[in-house]
Formats: C-alpha cells, sequence, structure tokens
C-alpha cells in the first residue's frame, strides 16, 4: 500500500504571512497523524519563507510516523540541518536558489559523481536517500548507480496532461520509469502536482509506489472538506482498487 505523506510548506507559509503562530505548525503536523498521515514532509528554503530551519528541529521531536526533509544538498546549511535533525528520508532536488517550486529532477548522468559523494554522507548517517528524477529512461537507470535507495518521480507533466484529458499518454513514461526502478532494485516515491482527481489513476497503474508526498493540493482541498475528511480521501484515493 502506497503511504500518503503530507507536506506541510503551505501552512508554514500561511503562519508567516501573518506573524505569531497561528496556524499551529507542530499541532498541525499531529493532527495529520492523527487523522491517518503516515508521514510528515517539509523542504526548507534558504530565505525560510515558508518552512523555517527552527521548525525542522522541532518537528524532529514530534513525528511519530515517517519525517521526510527535502531540498537541495548543495546548501550546505541544508545538509547540517538534516545531519543534525536525523530524519528517516531526505529527499535531494536539484533547486536553485530562490526557486518558487520545485521543476525538474537531476541529471544523475551528469552529477554522478557528485550525487555518489551526497548520497553517502547520508546514509552513513543511517537516512534514507531518495533523489528527485523526471520520468526518462537513462535517468533512472544513472539513479541506480549513485546508491540512492529511492528515487521520486517528478509528476508535474503526469498532471497536467491528466488534466488535458490525456491520461494514457500522461501515465506512459512513468509506468516504463517504475519499470526500470523497480528491475534495479530502488524504491521509488512520487510527488509535485498529485491531487485527489489524479492520484488513484497513478497509483492504479503503478502501485509499487512507496509514498506519495503531498501538500499544495491537499492543503488547498483541507480549507473546504477539512483537513481529516481531505487525508482520509487521499487515503482512499491510494488504494488500489
Amino acid at each position: 500500500m502506497t503511504r500518503l505523506s503530507v507536506n506541510i510548506n503551505k501552512i508554514a507559509t500561511l503562519r508567516n504571512s501573518r506573524g505569531g503562530n497561528n496556524p499551529h505548525l507542530i499541532k498541525v503536523a499531529q493532527d495529520c497523524e492523527r487523522f491517518g498521515a503516515e508521514g510528515i514532509t517539509v523542504h526548507p528554503r534558504p530565505d525560510e519563507r515558508h518552512i523555517r530551519y527552527q521548525d525542522v528541529y522541532d518537528l524532529s521531536k514530534i513525528v511519530t510516523t515517517e519525517f521526510n526533509i527535502e531540498g537541495n544538498p548543495k546548501e550546505k546549511k541544508f545538509v547540517d540541518l538534516v545531519l543534525a535533525t536525523k530524519p528517516h528520508q531526505v529527499t535531494l532536488v536539484p533547486d536553485a536558489l530562490n526557486q518558487l517550486t520545485s521543476d525538474h529532477g537531476w541529471d544523475t548522468q551528469k552529477e554522478q559523481a557528485y550525487l555518489k559523494e551526497i548520497i553517502a554522507i547520508f546514509k552513513n548517517a543511517g537516512i534514507r536517500v531518495s533523489i528527485f528524477v523526471d520520468p526518462v529512461i537513462e535517468m533512472i537507470a544513472a539513479a541506480a548507480s549513485t546508491g540512492t535507495d529511492r528515487i521520486e518521480l517528478y509528476t508535474e507533466s503526469y498532471a497536467k496532461l491528466f488534466a488535458a484529458g490525456k491520461k494514457e499518454e500522461a501515465i506512459a513514461p512513468y509506468i516504463l520509469a517504475a519499470m526500470e526502478a523497480n528491475l534495479l532494485g530502488m524504491g521509488i516515491n512520487a510527488g509535485h502536482d498529485l491531487d485527489r482527481h489524479n492520484l488513484a489513476y497513478l497509483i492504479a497503474n503503478i502501485p509499487s509506489i512507496n509514498e506519495v508526498s503531498i501538500g499544495h493540493a491537499l492543503i488547498s482541498d483541507a480549507i473546504y472538506l477539512g483537513l481529516e475528511n481531505t487525508i482520509q480521501l487521499y487515503k482512499r484515493a491510494l488504494e488500489v482498487k
């Protein structure tokens, strides 16, 4: 069964927009777990525009499911943060400084030597590593040589084509990418622009996905549907029919 990890960046954005601590980030994380989420994801950025570095330290003490920290390992502050808090998983994303949101995976061929080195640092600390990749067979194959435990399939193109009514075209490269990852012994995560409308089709076609991390759509749905109900709807979408 695919696990649901809730990305709470948007909760931090709302809190930061007004100052203070409302909504209370720690309580929201605890409530997500209480409502059935099987993980909590955060993606701190250097400008701390949503998740603050102190939030990560605070969350590391209270998350009882699986704690996943995303970020760019080329920022030393991020590496230091992950090694200090020791989450269950670190997801390495090749973001540029001040990038609004993640928009591409690693070039696992050109970055092979670097990825081997940085992945080894995290794995030696006992942290599972996942790396963000596009659904391109050559990139999946090269990812296997880096020593990563998992890949996270970047699903923006899937979501866009699905929304345009092109479901078969949307899913095709992801099926091939997942088959390659399975063949090479890597676990598979998925994330970016997944929502309660496109999630079930993804999982029905790729049931080997270990985990999805979802933030923007889930938190947006929660405004209308309530957080507990929304988490349950997403979990139902993850059930293979």
